[in-house]
């Protein structure tokens, strides 16, 4: 089957504090050029690469999309995409045991998760990579230094909320995607490529270190897990770290 992959730590806050959500990361700005009216009904909709909620009050999640050609079928898509998921056919395969994976491919999971503890974001410079084989940072592409781009959507001023995300990422079971093809990945977390209703009590503890249960049930009803992913290649190319639909 091709997939059309078109699919922090807890901790009680202070008192008069507000614990925010790891998935509750800031938008990075982009500049539109347009001049924007006082008016809300009046504003257009905002153009986001990686669909992040607000920092205080969360903006809905967007209804799902797909692109059908004419044979009916969901056609191919970038290996970040939210994937097809034929609950009549057979769920890919969760796995925990990293002897599985390839050497490289494991090699690059120690290496960004060894740069994500030590809390400097410079650290995944050398692991992105440059030109055509960068790693995709947003389903709608990005502009200028990856690093500041990451920068600019961490929730704190230094980029560890993001180093954070990724590193619960990483340390979650994992899916082997179209194996044998081109498109060959393996992508963390598993929550990626298994429908949530089908989660046991213990998937859904391991989900709950990745995003709040308010995430939980807006990402039922959207109908599948779209907060933050990655994918690395069996050659140890890291392909993707994005968020969304």
């Amino acid at each position: 089957m091709i997939l059309a992959l078109g699919f922090g730590m807890f901790a009680l806050p202070a008192a008069g504090q507000t614990q925010l959500a790891l998935s509750e990361i800031k938008t990075p700005e982009v500049p539109s050029g347009e001049e924007v009216s006082d008016d809300p009904a009046e504003k257009s909709e905002p153009e986001t690469g990686v669909p992040m909620p607000d920092p205080v009050e969360r903006a809905p999640l967007p209804a799902p999309e797909m692109e059908v050609p004419d044979d009916g079928q969901p056609g191919e898509g970038d290996p970040a995409d939210l994937p097809h998921v034929d609950l009549d056919e057979p769920l890919p395969e969760v796995i925990h045991d990293l002897s599985r994976l390839p050497e490289p491919t494991r090699r690059m999971r120690q290496l960004i998760i060894e740069a994500c503890r030590k809390g400097d974001l410079e650290g995944l410079r050398p692991l992105i990579g440059m030109g055509a084989s960068a790693t995709q940072l947003s389903l709608g592409g990005i502009e200028g230094d990856p690093i500041d781009f990451l920068h600019e959507i961490s929730g704190d001023g230094d980029g560890q909320e993001i180093l954070a995300i990724l590193l619960e990422v990483l340390e979650a079971g994992f899916v082997h995607l179209e194996a044998g093809t081109p498109n060959e990945v393996y992508v963390w977390p598993y929550f990626f490529a298994v429908p949530l209703e089908r989660l046991d009590a213990p998937q859904r503890v391991e989900l709950f270190k990745i995003v709040t249960a308010g995430d939980y049930q807006d990402m039922k009803t959207y109908g599948a897990y779209n907060f933050y992913r990655a994918g690395i290649t069996p050659d140890g190319e890291w392909v993707f770290f994005v968020a969304g639909d």
